[in-house]
């Protein structure tokens, strides 16, 4: 399978974030609710709208990073067996190479 090299939009990825996340705006919507029936100051709805926010910004920075570094692995290099390819025709990093094209 081909694996692209495009990195995705990270505002495009924390929007889906957001909307499979909705559970996280439960306090938010809680303390709104609490707001109009009960007077607590609107500005604590704000705040964990900010929390739920600013975790998901740093949970996605995270992951990303994570998903960016190299690995440790060895890369791994196989040999064609079609019968129809040269001899010592080798796959190095998506590409064939010839064997005394080695870098």
């Amino acid at each position: 399978m081909r694996r692209t090299s495009r990195k995705g939009s990270f505002f495009l990825c924390l929007l889906i974030n957001i909307l499979i996340n909705l559970d996280g705006a439960i306090p938010a919507v809680l303390l709104l609710i609490c707001h109009f029936a009960f007077g607590f100051p609107l500005w604590l709805t704000f705040v964990a709208l900010g929390i739920w926010l600013g975790w998901m910004i740093i949970y996605m920075l995270v992951m990303g990073w994570f998903a960016g570094q190299e690995s440790d692995l060895p890369d791994k290099s196989k040999n064609i067996n079609n019968p129809y390819a040269k001899k010592g025709t080798v796959i190095k990093d998506g590409r064939v190479v010839q064997k005394g094209d080695e870098k």
